[in-house]
């Protein structure tokens, strides 16, 4: 819950802070862009009913399974470029088909609010804010994580440590040994 609270809160103090520099020159599209998407993303959906609950929820899924695949392939990699490949396609996908990510939509759906979208907090949080969140779980959980558990089974757990040894203390050596030419007088604590 902290990293969602979080996600939330830097998402929305870095919409705040892009709405603020839509306001100069050259601004004007994009801003209309995103109170389209915002829109596009809450109310767009209330106006299918039933129809947009299923495909918010099912874009929920099917985002947050790419993400979680990209994650873990990434970790399968053992190169860099093998790495930036495997991460980079998965969320590719998500991007070009319109998936829906709790927290991109954290950013995307207030800032269009701020800059002047026709959406309420109900309309967020009933038709994108808690399905989205609902699919990104189910689809992280049951297609990644489940599936991946099914196929491998339990973490084996780390051998025990084997108990522990006092070594011998090292050989005295004599005291011109550890300095050549140099005599160190003997007490006996040191004998």
């Amino acid at each position: 819950l902290g990293v969602l609270v979080g996600n939330l809160i830097g998402a929305m103090l870095y919409g705040a802070l892009m709405a603020l520099t839509l306001q100069g020159p050259g601004g004007a599209a994009l801003g209309e862009k995103l109170i389209a998407i915002a829109q596009a993303k809450t109310t767009g959906y209330a106006a299918l009913g039933a129809a947009g609950m299923a495909a918010v929820f099912s874009k929920g899924v099917l985002c947050n399974w790419m993400v979680t695949l990209g994650v873990v392939l990434g970790l399968s990699s053992t190169t860099t470029a093998g790495k930036v490949a495997a991460v980079w396609l998965p969320i590719f996908i998500f991007f070009a088909l319109g998936y829906e990510h709790t927290v991109v939509n954290f950013f995307i759906i207030p800032t269009g609010m701020l800059l002047g979208a026709k959406v309420t907090l109900m309309d967020w949080l009933v038709w994108n804010g808690v399905p989205v969140l609902l699919g990104n779980f189910v689809g992280g959980f049951l297609f990644t994580g489940l599936a991946l558990k099914l196929t491998f089974g339990a973490a084996a757990a780390p051998p025990a440590a084997p108990p522990a040894v006092r070594a011998a203390p090292p050989p005295s050596l004599p005291t011109s040994a550890l300095v050549p030419g140099i005599e160190l007088e003997r007490t006996e604590a040191s004998a």
